[in-house]
């Protein structure tokens, strides 16, 4: 479990490093992860889990950011493990408020293919505020099921 532990963290760390150059201050992740795993069984009784895990990159000064996610699929016989593969990157994604300023945000995804997830994968909302004023925006990305994800974006009011 060391072994796949140090590889996880080794290929999260280098799709950090794929993101543009910009101060270190105005990126943060969100403090939402999620890992999920499944495990099968292959011909010759061997044994594959493949985990996908997910994080989001937001930039606090602009409000674009990153969907960045991972996978590792792991292979091994009853001795020993065969094959370790992983695989995944990052995504930038368009700004959620048109100005700069100083912002907050978070993040979260449905699960895997459920029954919950009507066209396909699924799809996540995203949530960022405005420190320096009393603004909210929330979004909803979904899965159209025709190629492309569907968003919209609302503008909440706290009063």
């Amino acid at each position: 479990m060391n072994h796949v532990t140090k590889i996880c963290l080794g290929a999260a760390l280098s799709f950090v490093t794929m993101v543009p150059v910009a101060h270190a201050d105005e990126f943060k992740l969100s403090s939402n992860q999620r890992i999920s795993c499944s495990r099968g069984l292959s011909p010759g009784k061997l044994n594959t889990a493949t985990c996908k895990s997910y994080v989001y990159l937001f930039n606090v000064k602009t409000s674009e950011y990153f969907r960045c996610q991972m996978s590792l699929a792991l292979t091994r016989d009853n001795k020993e493990v065969i094959n370790v593969q992983t695989d995944g990157g990052c995504t930038k994604k368009a700004r959620i408020f048109d100005t700069d300023s100083n912002y907050s945000f978070d993040a979260a995804e449905t699960e895997p293919p459920n029954t919950n997830s009507f066209f396909g994968p699924g799809g996540y909302a995203v949530w960022a505020s405005d420190n320096t004023t009393r603004k909210i925006r929330g979004c909803i990305i979904i899965a159209s099921g025709l190629g492309s994800d569907v968003s919209k974006c609302l503008d909440m009011t706290s009063e």
